[in-house]
């Protein structure tokens, strides 16, 4: 973001008025804004601002009903119609594990809320908003025809601040990305070593941090028999061949505060000038394959044997996008997934 003078609430407003059309987060970094900052200039203008607290939001959106759930990235936007159920509440981690909707959540970083109502036409459009310290979006729920409008009401009025200003107070420090140390010294054998001995994925985190790497550096340093590099064109052939074949699949998107899944097959694959987008009934996809810097493919031991990911990596080392082959614990991984991930299209690297 830019150090020119910020524009006024007024100003804001104003902008969005001229360019009706235009997408938040486009007319946000437009106007050298964050996006919470672009919607926070709308208070008292259909919308009102609410607290983030993650655990009574999840608890009172089962009530809702059907909602559509959005987590996005800087590359990837993650849309998933469905119920928030089985929600598992917790001040450092909560989880929604319902069918359609499978929800990590970090509530520590959800810093700014809005409920949100945008009129078009003779439609009124609901949303709740999330952002973090930097203004940046965590997480969105948008409503549906189906959604019960007295229970999402009666929600909005529970977490409701006492502070309506139309200007939210923006700060970075602390937001630091995972990206490791730029001269990490971990000793590759030490990786390889903690790697061979691992025995469920989740445990992957935790050695990362144990050794000060990134993802992308611990991909980079354990060798090709644990992480290969693939061609930048293997995400859309793997998407045609699951498509193709009614493969199930699980696709996370997230960002600091969310992490979002999809579970199951994808049909409707449809290209779009930079974009690969999935669009199908309850699940919908936006992939900027342009920002695709590297795809790596991944093996981890566990005890039900290895599983196998994509992991998929912007210019800056942060993940976009990662895809596993649907499983539950306990179970081993699909042949025809394990299959295909080894016969995408490889880039020779030096041993």
């Amino acid at each position: 973001m830019d150090q020119r003078v910020k524009p006024t609430p007024h100003e804001i407003r104003r902008a969005r008025a001229d360019n009706p059309k235009a997408r938040e987060r486009d007319l946000a970094i437009q106007l050298g804004i964050s996006e919470a900052e672009l919607v926070a200039a709308h208070c008292g203008e259909g919308v009102v601002r609410v607290e983030p607290r993650v655990n009574d939001l999840l608890t009172g959106l089962e009530a809702v009903g059907e909602v559509m759930a959005l987590t996005r990235n800087e590359s990837a936007v993650h849309e998933k119609i469905g119920v928030y159920d089985k929600v598992v509440t917790g001040n450092n981690n909560a989880m929604v594990l319902g069918e359609h909707i499978d929800l990590r959540i970090f509530p520590k970083v959800w810093a700014h809320g809005f409920a949100v109502e945008k009129r078009d036409g003779d439609e009124i459009r609901r949303s709740l908003q999330f952002f973090d310290a930097a203004g940046e979006a965590v997480h969105k729920v948008h409503l549906k025809p189906a959604s019960n409008l007295y229970a999402y009401q009666k929600l909005v009025a529970s977490l409701e601040s006492t502070n309506q200003e139309p200007v939210v107070a923006i700060s970075t420090t602390g937001l630091d990305v995972e990206t490791g140390a730029p001269d990490a010294t971990a000793d590759a054998l030490d990786l390889r070593d903690r790697w061979s001995r691992l025995t469920d994925v989740h445990q992957f985190f935790g050695m990362l941090k144990t050794l000060k790497l990134s993802r992308r550096q611990a991909v980079r340093m354990v060798g090709q028999d644990y992480a290969w590099l693939l061609d930048r064109d293997a995400v859309a052939a793997m998407f045609h061949h699951a498509a193709a074949e009614a493969m199930p699949i699980m696709c996370f998107v997230g960002n600091r505060g969310c992490i979002q899944i999809h579970s199951g097959p994808v049909k409707s694959i449809k290209p779009m000038g930079p974009w690969i987008n999935v669009l199908d009934e309850t699940f919908h996809l936006h992939l900027r394959t342009d920002h695709i810097d590297e795809v790596w493919a991944v093996r981890k031991p566990t005890k039900d044997g290895h599983v196998t990911s994509l992991e998929v990596y912007d210019a800056k080392g942060e993940m976009i996008i990662q895809f596993f082959g649907k499983r539950h614990e306990g179970e081993i991984e699909r042949a025809d997934w394990r299959s295909l991930a080894e016969n995408l299209p490889r880039i020779p690297t030096a041993a």
